[in-house]
């Protein structure tokens, strides 16, 4: 094997391309980005990168990939594989033979219905360009509203709480973060930010939105009118899983992988947000996760099956998000839990473990200050792995130690 060709310079991507190296492939590495910037991280765009509008985070300086022989095009997209001759045609007209391929197209923000993307006052937030565009706009007194309460639309509104904005954040279901976070944490978040000054309206079912020279106004279908200096729409992501669809490879809630990550091609794998998975740890089932954590694994996972290692997807999936002094952490996935079992570990911070019919331990949830719930999230997850089945009584009480479990 001489040369692998990885579509999509971003988290998945470049630690990818970096574990290649580290784990002896001694061919050619070629990684590909749309971007004009070398890969970077994208949780703090919503953050910190948002507030202090800073250069991104880079995952590596040019020097590291021109240490590990690491070919980065930026600035350039794939415009179709050839599976037949293993060759992908670029934007620019190169073309480029490959003997393995991974796909770490990622995902992007998915428009609101009728709505221009990124026109005026009317933003989304995925790459570094776009947070630089909201975070012009964020002065103090600035009207913003948010559409979407998921991990990023509430990370948006308490940075621009903290730039003196006013926020207003509307959501379609009845409460925020309704996917993958127990309700109790959720009104636990809701309640901050209210706290904070920002309104947030649940249920909203937005008419129209109208945007005019000196700001953008929604309508709501019952009538009621909110006025905006800009308007950033956070519903959800979509896999970039065009490339793969045109080359015919499989598809079902993303580019469709098997536990080592390989495509319906054995010579194409994909890793990251544009793919979706069996997920071991909860009866294989398939599933797609957006998710910091998930793309490095994964990234990890795919450079040594890209090598012909064959190895299977272990890691139990794990999230995080800050909300003003708070860190939410959740290790694995809560839905179709039968029993829940709260731990209070003072100061704040509380631990929902949850339970499966049988009394495996299936996920944790997890809320406090700082980094409170970090080291019974990380055993937690470790239980997870382990197919655990802990005594409850065990789990409530914050005087027993998850260790102790966990060396049962």
């Amino acid at each position: 094997m001489t040369h692998i060709v990885i579509i999509g310079a971003g988290e998945c991507g470049a630690r990818t391309a970096f574990a290649l190296r580290e784990k002896g492939f001694g061919g050619e590495i070629t990684l590909i980005g749309a971007e004009p910037l070398l890969p970077y991280e994208r949780p703090p765009l919503s953050k910190d990168g948002l507030a202090e509008a800073s250069l991104p985070k880079f995952i590596a300086g040019a020097e590291r990939y021109e240490d590990a022989r690491i070919t980065v095009l930026t600035g350039v997209t794939a415009k179709s594989i050839d599976r037949a001759f293993k060759a992908v045609t670029l934007s620019d007209g190169r073309s480029l033979d490959y003997d393995r391929l991974l796909l770490a197209t990622g995902s992007r923000p998915r428009a609101f219905p009728g709505v221009p993307e990124n026109a005026g006052r009317i933003r989304m937030l995925r790459t570094h360009a776009d947070a630089l565009a909201i975070r012009a706009a964020l002065t103090p007194g600035t009207r913003l509203a948010v559409i979407g309460g998921g991990f990023i639309g509430l990370e948006l509104a308490a940075t621009a709480r903290k730039l003196g904005a006013e926020v207003a954040l509307l959501e379609g279901l009845p409460r925020v973060l309704s996917r993958g976070v127990p309700a109790e944490i959720a009104a636990f978040v809701a309640e901050r930010h209210r706290r904070e000054g920002v309104e947030i309206i649940c249920g909203a079912q937005i008419a129209a939105i109208v945007e005019a020279s000196d700001g953008a106004r929604l309508l709501l279908a019952d009538g009621i009118g909110i006025e905006a200096d800009l308007i950033v729409v956070g519903i959800g992501a979509v896999p970039n899983t065009e490339l793969a669809e045109v080359a015919g490879l499989a598809i079902e809630n993303g580019i469709a992988v098997d536990a080592r990550l390989c495509t319906s091609d054995p010579d194409i794998y994909a890793a990251g947000d544009c793919c979706s998975f069996p997920l071991p740890h909860h009866g294989g089932r398939r599933v797609r996760l957006e998710a910091w954590r998930n793309a490095q694994d994964q990234g990890a996972l795919a450079a040594v099956n890209l090598m012909g290692a064959g190895e299977t997807m272990a890691s139990v999936p794990w999230f995080w998000s800050d909300q003003y002094e708070y860190t939410l952490q959740i290790a694995g996935l809560a839905d179709g839990a039968q029993a829940t079992v709260r731990r209070d570990m003072g100061e704040g911070a509380i631990i929902l473990f949850h339970l499966d019919g049988e009394g495996r331990l299936i996920a944790a949830s997890g809320i406090g200050p700082g980094n409170a719930v970090a080291r019974d999230i990380r055993l937690a997850e470790m239980l997870i792995a382990a197919g655990a089945k802990p005594d409850p009584l065990a789990l409530a009480s914050p005087e027993i130690r998850l260790k102790k479990l966990l060396a049962a």
